[in-house]
């Protein structure tokens, strides 16, 4: 893969942020620091960048695809209220999980996708708490 300016700029503006944008949210941040580049551009060399494994595409059911800076092993949780994204930490329990699945499937793990579904403390609190 050729390192672009471009790709430096997009990947520098994700790995800065914890908030798992979107394209369109990151193209906001990258535009203000190369204010010639297209949304095209910012989309083409996310989706260059995830197939290269530098980052990760999220793809939650039931919204828009969003980007993680961070390829280490975690997982996510969803609000499903406002749709923010968070962090996960990976955990001993993980490679527990995995070893119980090999063994009763016969099947090499060589990784999971889990969507953890919730209410963030923000709209818990506007909300009252519930």
């Amino acid at each position: 893969m050729r390192r672009t300016k471009q790709r430096e700029v997009i990947l520098d503006e994700l790995v800065k942020l914890r908030t798992h944008p979107s394209a369109d949210e990151l193209y906001g941040r990258v535009k203000k620091r190369l204010p010639r580049i297209s949304l095209g551009t910012v989309y083409r060399n996310l989706e260059i960048l995830s197939r290269e494994g530098i980052i990760r595409r999220l793809e939650t059911a039931g919204s828009q695809r969003r980007f993680d800076g961070d390829t280490g092993d975690h997982q996510h949780i969803r609000c499903v209220s406002c749709g923010c994204i968070d962090d996960l930490a990976a955990g001993a329990d993980r490679a527990r999980c995995d070893a119980l699945v090999a063994k009763g499937t016969g099947y090499r793990v060589l990784g999971r996708r889990v969507e953890y579904l919730g209410i963030c403390p923000s709209c818990r609190k506007k909300s009252g708490g519930s």
